[in-house]
């Protein structure tokens, strides 16, 4: 897929290929301001087949997130000259996104050149930004124990495993502070999502998987402060698989009014979100502490549901947003520094 839309690319842009990870990268314009956007082109398991009915296109990915990325790069190819003279722009389609590790995006801070300004390319609606992400922590929970019979006094390594569990997810609740605020943004969301349990005649083990959504206030070493202070009980163990913090963009600055200013003239009334899910602005952040967003047509709501769905309008609306953000901000490039934002870093409700 990656070397299909390089193909489709080559040719409208200045420069496209596949880079050592396995990422497009296209680059268009040769201006002073640099602005990234960076989407992924994996998607989660699961085949919804692709079809064109009631004016959306079905198929997985559609909207997490081929569809935020084949807007950018539509976008980027309709640059006019004058906008090719003031900005510099990447669309990178991202591997590995929706795998631990997030190897291409980890490829990407290494490999190229920090931008001034950066749009993940996700779904927010076509008419709103998202302004920020949740972190997340991913934990593995363990009990061995030698194997005996399921009558014995001592209890199972499940047993053991379910009591251990449960503490942690107390201490949790106990800590997290925005629990009873409603605002799923700030508080610690904890799911177990995989259990599991192995015996050979002589030991069994039991595993769980966690993975805890955490707000801003909560970054990864905070929270695995808190679970190496708790006693989750005898021979119960706790290894940190992955962790990024969350991410907040600037509520005000050159980047969200274009965006939002271009939401206007498509004739949208623009809004900002965040979103409870993680994505690779989480993983960039760190290296790129660029003013960012995120954008892209589509209904978070259908990612990974087995009838994602794409409406084509919103995917032509989008576009036009694009389009019409990075004439905003190519008129600016000569201006005040483009990435200079206001007073209020604070994202909105989603």
């Amino acid at each position: 897929m990656v070397e299909r839309l390089r193909a489709a690319m080559a040719g409208r842009v200045e420069e496209a290929f596949v880079d050592g990870a396995g990422n497009l990268v296209t680059r268009h314009g040769r201006g002073p301001l640099a602005v990234t956007f960076l989407g992924h082109v994996d998607t989660v398991p699961g085949v919804v087949p692709v079809t064109e009915r009631d004016g959306a296109l079905y198929g997985r990915g559609a909207v997490d997130a081929k569809g935020p990325l084949c807007a950018a790069l539509a976008a980027t190819a309709r640059m006019p000259e004058q906008a090719r003279e003031a900005l510099t722009v990447r669309v990178i389609g991202a591997v590995g996104e929706e795998a631990p590790g997030s190897v291409g995006a980890r490829h990407v801070v290494e490999t190229q050149p920090e931008p001034e300004l950066l749009v993940i390319c996700e779904p927010s609606g076509w008419d709103a930004v998202t302004l920020g992400y949740k972190g997340h922590l991913r934990l593995e929970l363990s009990c061995v124990r030698p194997g005996g019979h399921s009558a014995g006094p001592d209890g199972s390594a499940a047993d053991r495993l379910l009591a251990g569990l449960n503490r942690l997810l107390g201490a949790f609740g106990a800590v997290d502070g925005a629990a009873a605020s409603g605002r799923a943004f700030d508080r610690l969301q904890a799911t177990v999502l995989a259990l599991g349990h192995d015996h050979d005649g002589l030991s069994e083990r039991a595993s769980a998987t966690v993975g805890v959504r955490l707000p801003p206030a909560w970054p990864p070493e905070r929270l695995l402060a808190v679970v190496a202070s708790s006693e989750l009980g005898e021979g119960l163990e706790v290894r940190p698989i992955e962790g990024v913090p969350a991410v907040r963009g600037p509520r005000d600055g050159a980047l969200t009014r274009a965006f939002r200013t271009a939401i206007r003239t498509v004739g949208g009334s623009p809004r900002t979100v965040v979103k409870t899910g993680t994505s690779d602005w989480n993983v960039v952040a760190g290296r790129w502490p660029a003013p960012a967003l995120a954008y892209g047509p589509g209904d978070a709501r259908l990612d990974h549901a087995p009838d994602e769905h794409l409406q084509l309008d919103d995917f032509d609306a989008a576009v036009e947003v694009v389009t019409s953000a990075l004439g905003r901000l190519a008129q600016r490039a000569e201006g005040p520094s483009a990435g200079s934002s206001g007073s209020d870093q604070s994202p909105e409700s989603a």
